[in-house]
């Protein structure tokens, strides 16, 4: 992100419970807009530009869900998250359908929607590399596109899932890529065998790695993985 302030458009028809997080997402240094229901969440993001939204599901005259269909029309980008005493599988599924980031039940901590909301900015702030084909990996060279790891010209030909999943911790160089996002942007679904399959991938590519000593994928726990690397430059087409 630049030096901005990150827009946050909030959206919560509880008074209380909406005043509490604009303060607090305002002490955090976030410029926060409350709307106290989905369609003057709506006129509010037809007139002004944010970076992320904050929905709750249960509002009136235009739920969060409807909301968010309205939003994704006029922004396919913007990232979206859900606040809802809902905790139905069906509307957690619906949710994610509507293109939700994430997903927060009440009751809920202040500090763990915070930390969610800057998990997706740093997510966001490195979206350019969908655009980036080659990384600098150490003494590695990755050419995403052609699925090319290359180390003193001896290349490796990496299968799709190892390529996609070493171009999302190369976008995510020296920063935590969290495990949930790994698993539904590859895999789409975040269960337990999909998780098993991503552990597979990570000690091939940890195997891969191994010749050049100065670079590791390390494990954070309980949030995910990390590419340490000493340089990160990267080349776009």
């Amino acid at each position: 992100m630049t030096d901005e302030k990150v827009k946050i458009l909030l959206c919560e028809d509880d008074e209380n419970l909406g005043m509490l997080l604009r303060e607090y997402l305002q002490t955090k240094g976030f410029d926060t807009d409350l709307q106290p229901d989905g369609e003057a969440g709506y006129k509010a993001f037809a007139r002004n530009k944010y970076d992320l939204c904050v929905l709750d599901v249960m509002m009136p005259k235009k739920d969060g869900f409807s909301l968010a269909a309205d939003i994704r029309a006029m922004n396919s980008e913007i990232p979206i998250i859900f606040l809802t005493a809902k905790s139905m599988k069906e509307d957690i599924l619906q949710g994610f359908k509507l293109g939700a980031d994430d997903y927060l039940s009440k009751p809920f901590s202040m500090e763990e929607l915070l930390y969610r909301i800057e998990s997706i900015l740093r997510r966001v702030k490195g979206k350019k590399a969908k655009d980036i084909v080659v990384y600098q990996i150490g003494e590695f060279t990755f050419d995403s596109q052609k699925q090319l790891l290359t180390i003193n010209n001896d290349s490796q030909k990496l299968t799709t899932k190892e390529s996609e999943l070493l171009n999302l911790l190369a976008a995510n160089a020296n920063n935590i890529l969290e495990r949930n996002y790994a698993l539904k942007t590859i895999w789409v679904d975040d269960n337990y065998f999909n998780a098993r399959s991503m552990d597979v991938y990570i000690t091939k590519l940890r195997k891969l790695l191994k010749a050049d000593p100065n670079v590791a994928i390390i494990n954070i726990h309980g949030k995910g993985y990390k590419l340490i690397t000493p340089q990160q430059n990267s080349s776009e087409d």
